[in-house]
């Protein structure tokens, strides 16, 4: 049922379907055995479609890895990631020779503008027991004016990352997390500088809320932007007086506040809203433009620079036993975060 405030609902999928200048989010959760000496499972692989295994099985996937999960060497144009972690760890290399390792609260923000390869293989660190992943992977198209720029990815570490609690009128908790745009006179860290989201009128905000049993939180009224609600976790919640089960996204009315009343269990809401770009979208797989025309060059380029190599000894490098987190970025300079 639709109304005024309550624009759409639809169930959940693989990935989740979002609204302009969004293009997609996957939500992924792994409950990966111990790992091997080579940082994949310690387990069979038998019975899995590798290089192609998106099916759950024994409560994981090795997705595009041969033999340690995640996803070898690839190409982008046009766009951009966001990868915020929640649990588990990713390894980062790419064809600008940067590369890095972060996880359990970082977010990349990776602009892949005019073109870049990169791998992201989830290395399963611990030898004695689970290596549990869980992450939303996010695509933010990015303006025609912007979609050659040069490549750049930045870190937004756990720590610089606006994470607080705040209680309802009846004491109930609501924690958040804010991996961009403003909530609550909170800020994220300032994304890439070609970013659809650096430019605070477009109103892009990316925030995570874990909502006690019963609490109610208010989502304040912004622009003329679109917004999307997507409940994965909890028994149900009440929104603008409405009855939602989980495992839905809900498309929100933008210029008024939005009541969320939590059910009898805690639960798992993302928020991702933005003023939309409003342009043609072409797409074909990885590369991202506006015309067909620009995708068809793009495998021209790619054919001919294979937007500068790969330069790894593997097309799913991990980083070692190293317990810290990194990041090596193309003009040589690092960042450390410990473990």
């Amino acid at each position: 049922m639709t109304s005024d405030t309550i624009l759409n609902i639809q169930p959940l999928g693989f990935p989740w379907v979002t609204l302009d200048p969004f293009l997609f989010c996957v939500h992924h959760e792994d409950f990966y055995p111990q790992g091997n000496q080579n940082f994949g499972p310690n387990r069979s692989l038998a019975g899995r479609d590798i290089g192609q295994d998106f099916i759950i099985k024994d409560g994981w996937r090795m997705y595009h890895g041969q033999k340690v999960p995640g996803f070898p060497g690839h190409p982008h144009r046009g766009f951009e990631t966001v990868t915020f972690v929640k649990q588990g760890l990713i390894d980062h290399s790419d064809s600008a020779r940067a590369s890095g390792r972060y996880g359990a609260g970082d977010v990349q923000w990776m602009t892949a503008g005019s073109g870049i390869q990169h791998s992201e293989m989830f290395p399963l660190m611990n030898m004695a027991g689970a290596n549990t992943l869980e992450l939303f992977q996010i695509w933010l198209n990015l303006p025609k004016k912007s979609k050659m720029v040069n490549p750049h990815f930045k870190m937004l570490w756990n720590d610089e990352i606006p994470k607080f609690t705040i209680n309802d009128e009846n004491g109930k908790a609501i924690a958040l997390e804010i991996a961009a745009g403003s909530l609550a006179g909170k800020t994220a860290p300032t994304p890439p500088p070609d970013s659809w989201a650096a430019n605070p009128a477009n109103e892009v905000g990316i925030w995570h809320a874990d909502l006690a049993s019963a609490a109610e939180w208010t989502l304040p009224a912004a622009g003329d932007i679109n917004r999307m609600v997507y409940f994965y976790r909890g028994a149900s919640i009440e929104l603008a007086g409405q009855k939602i089960n989980p495992g839905v996204a809900v498309q929100v009315a933008s210029q008024k506040e939005i009541r969320i009343v939590n059910g009898g269990e805690p639960a798992k809401i993302l928020v991702m809203q933005g003023k939309p770009i409003g342009e043609s979208v072409a797409q074909y797989g990885p590369f991202v433009m506006n015309t067909q025309q620009e995708i068809e060059q793009t495998f021209a380029d790619y054919r001919r620079t294979q937007f500068g190599g790969w330069p790894w000894p593997s097309q799913e490098p991990v980083h070692g036993a190293m317990t810290g987190r990194f990041a090596k970025h193309a003009d040589g300079r690092v960042e450390t975060r410990p473990a």
